[in-house]
């Protein structure tokens, strides 16, 4: 063969389409865990934007008023957002650690990604029935049955996908607003542009994608392997055990024939949804969802062989023939546990001091201090005061550091849910009780009602020099 014409055929192999996945559905522990997983997860996405909490959307990210109200009845801004970074830490490192122990776990049960196929693939069957029945549907001419089908299942993925999108959309704009802005047409712009996005990425991924976002788009299957150690949960199939691989009979003597516990029934491949053969080995494209574990169990079963050709291992345990044991904790997965607690603690007590009221303080630069006429001397400031709470709050203002120190301008005054009052305020202070040119003072933000309301701030009060 020529170079031209190899050249050509590997850019074949290159450009192919590939070949069209059909899972099979089975039945089994790992599968009704799967089930029960993504209904969980896709409960909680639908209906949380619908819960109500004192009469308002109970979980809102509300951008144009830059806040994020929660059902625990925290109002939160653009200044929590220590909040925030310690949340997508807490989200990073336990994934790590949940990596680290248990392998492609999230992939194969909990990303949004694996959630939404599942349900695609649901609705598909629903409509064009079991594996066969799709295969055998794709192949067959088109005629009248093959076009409703086709179109019943599209409406529904289409219809999904926009309630999809919608609900995104229902978590920055009060979703029954939106769904009444939808009904009469009179969304804003962006509010369609989202819907429509959203739906589109969610009815790609899930409907025609599918496996191709996990094999080609998804980075987490490129990094996995350097959280992986020989401790780590696998999928494996038991090669000693199940070579040499071959047809028989239920109860033919199979060991006589040379061949192992494997029947070569292919139905590992059928269900796996990235269309691998876990007999070939663990490889990048497992998502660790177990599929291919039930089937083979069910089929060990008909058998009347033990179960396990296929199962969760260790390479520990695999290579040792089950002689040495996982060692759960390990200095990698005490290393993780111990950031993710740490950190899991500290959110949780800044959020239960978290203080709704903050205070910032600007010293009037055009003149460091002012000498009045009784000898007194006097430092202006702007203060910036922001209520981050969800009621309108009565505030009392003081200022400690000196014995005699006299504030001069409004000391009582109200804001407004999520408003900033800007107040100017005047101190004077003796000179006589100025010891040095810079003194700390400190200013004092007290709600009228409710203790927690309270904030403060140090400033600097300037003077002559001694």
């Amino acid at each position: 063969m020529s170079t031209e014409e190899t050249t050509t055929d590997t850019y074949r192999d290159l450009y192919v389409s590939p070949e069209k996945i059909y899972p099979r559905q089975i039945n089994g522990i790992f599968a009704r865990l799967r089930i029960y997983t993504v209904i969980l997860l896709l409960g909680c996405y639908y209906i949380t934007p619908w819960l109500t909490w004192n009469g308002q959307q109970a979980v809102l990210f509300d951008l144009p008023a830059r806040q994020f109200s929660t059902i625990l009845a925290l109002l939160f801004w653009p200044q929590d957002f220590i909040y925030l970074t310690l949340l997508l830490i807490i989200a990073a490192v336990g994934l790590f650690l949940f990596t680290t122990i248990a392998g492609r776990v999230w992939c194969g049960y909990a990303c949004p990604q694996t959630v939404w196929t599942e349900t695609f693939l649901w609705l598909e069957e629903l409509v064009e029935g079991n594996r066969n029945k799709r295969i055998k549907l794709d192949k067959s001419p088109w005629n009248a049955n093959k076009i409703i089908r086709k179109s019943l299942k599209q409406f529904l993925w289409v219809s999904f996908s926009l309630f999809t999108g919608y609900t995104f959309v229902g978590y920055f704009s009060p979703i029954q607003e939106l769904g009444t802005g939808i009904i009469n047409f009179s969304l804003g712009p962006w509010e369609w542009f989202w819907v429509f996005l959203y739906s589109l990425a969610t009815y790609g991924n899930a409907g025609w994608l599918r496996e191709q976002v996990c094999l080609h788009m998804c980075p987490y299957a490129r990094f996995q392997s350097s959280m992986f150690d020989k401790d780590t949960l696998i999928i494996s199939y038991d090669t000693k055990r199940g070579e040499s691989r071959g047809k028989r009979q239920k109860n033919s003597d199979y060991q006589l024939q040379g061949l192992g516990d494997c029947i070569d029934c292919n139905q590992c491949v059928q269900v796996c949804p990235t269309g691998i053969d876990i007999r070939d080995g663990l490889q990048y494209e497992c998502i660790a969802c177990a599929a291919c574990i039930d089937v083979c169990d069910n089929v060990m079963d008909k058998m009347g062989y033990d179960k396990g050709l296929i199962k969760y291992t260790t390479e520990v345990e695999e290579k040792s023939g089950g002689k040495e044991k996982t060692h759960f904790f390990r200095p990698r997965t005490i290393y993780y546990i111990s950031i993710f607690v740490f950190v899991v603690g500290a959110f949780f007590y800044l959020i239960s001091n978290r203080i709704p009221l903050k205070i910032d303080i600007i010293r009037d630069r055009n003149a460091l201090y002012t000498e009045t006429f009784s000898g007194d001397i006097e430092n202006i400031y702007t203060l910036k005061i922001l209520n981050m709470s969800q009621i309108n709050q009565t505030y009392h203002l003081s200022v400690e550091g000196f014995k005699d120190i006299l504030l001069k301008g409004k000391n009582t005054f109200v804001i407004d849910s999520g408003e900033v009052l800007t107040l100017p305020v005047r101190l004077r202070i003796p000179a006589e009780q100025l010891k040095k040119r810079s003194n700390n003072i400190r200013f004092i933000i007290q709600a009228t009602e409710g203790e927690q309301f309270r904030a403060q701030s140090t400033g600097k009060f300037l003077g002559p020099k001694k």
